[in-house]
């Protein structure tokens, strides 16, 4: 969205690298996510079915959705159909949930005035200081889509782990690829509604919200829990608004993106219980 590097660029590097990050980290999500409940192979794929049409439906309204919250929104409404929901694990991925966009706003207002700081020191002329920045936006991004990949992997199939239906290594790589189509296919309407709508970002604040989004999504992926891709890159982009000033802060759009958040676990759990009532009728 800040016009650096061509989308299709942006797709490739991005699908690329979100299948190596969940095939060479990604198994701690899958563990932590599927010891939240009790999963059946038919639960399985309805908690399945129901994160997805969650996500389908919040990306078709162009706000940017959380698999995270959509995956276990639809876990947790198997659980309380089942009636033994992991209470202790399902705190811990709610804190994470929080701690997201609060980690990457905060880092996004170190890392600004301190990578600022460092270009002004450095010696260089306008095009090589806009080299080095388009440089670093191709590496920042390859690194937050590893963190992506390895982080949200468990999203996708840590229900299929949990039953036995494919082994950890054969659900980061389902995961991994499943995830790379949807870049490929449905993340242009969103990006530009983070990149643009939200806060404007030139190369170096697009730097800045990658990195503070990428730090995040990696340390939450080591630690195992699966965190909101979308939380992270919000929060980051923020903490660019902030030192902006407010006023180049779209409310509007802002206002949406937190009904989004919000509303996506509840309408997963909703469908969750609804297929899960269809099934047995």
């Amino acid at each position: 969205a800040s016009k650096t590097i061509r989308y299709r660029t942006a797709v490739i590097l991005c699908a690329s690298f979100v299948i190596v990050g969940a095939l060479l980290e990604g198994q701690a999500g899958l563990k932590t996510l599927s010891g939240l409940t009790t999963q059946t192979l038919n639960t399985a794929f309805i908690s399945s079915l129901a994160a997805a049409l969650t996500v389908t439906l919040m990306t078709i309204l162009k706000l940017p959705v959380s698999t995270s919250q959509a995956a276990v929104g639809a876990i947790i409404g198997i659980g309380i159909l089942h009636g033994d929901l992991n209470l202790s694990g399902l705190t811990k991925v709610a804190l994470v949930w929080v701690g997201t966009p609060t980690g990457a706003l905060v880092l996004s207002l170190i890392l600004y005035p301190v990578l600022a700081k460092l270009l002004d020191i450095i010696a260089m002329n306008i095009f090589t200081r806009d080299y080095v920045i388009k440089a670093s936006l191709l590496i920042a991004g390859s690194y937050g889509a590893y963190a992506l990949g390895a982080n949200n992997v468990a999203n996708v199939t840590g229900v299929y782990a949990k039953v036995g239906l494919l082994t950890l290594f054969g659900a980061t790589l389902v995961g991994g690829v499943s995830i790379a189509l949807g870049v490929v296919t449905f993340s242009k309407r969103v990006m530009m509604t983070v990149g643009k709508s939200l806060v404007k970002l030139d190369p170096f604040s697009a730097l800045i919200a990658i990195l503070a989004h990428s730090i995040v999504l990696h340390v939450f992926a080591l630690v195992g829990v699966p965190t909101s891709s979308s939380q992270a890159i919000i929060g980051a982009v923020l903490g660019i608004g902030i030192l902006k000033g407010i006023q180049t802060i779209n409310l509007k759009t802002l206002l949406l993106i937190l009904f989004g958040w919000i509303g996506t676990p509840l309408i997963a759990v909703l469908i969750s219980i609804g297929l899960v009532s269809l099934h047995f009728l």
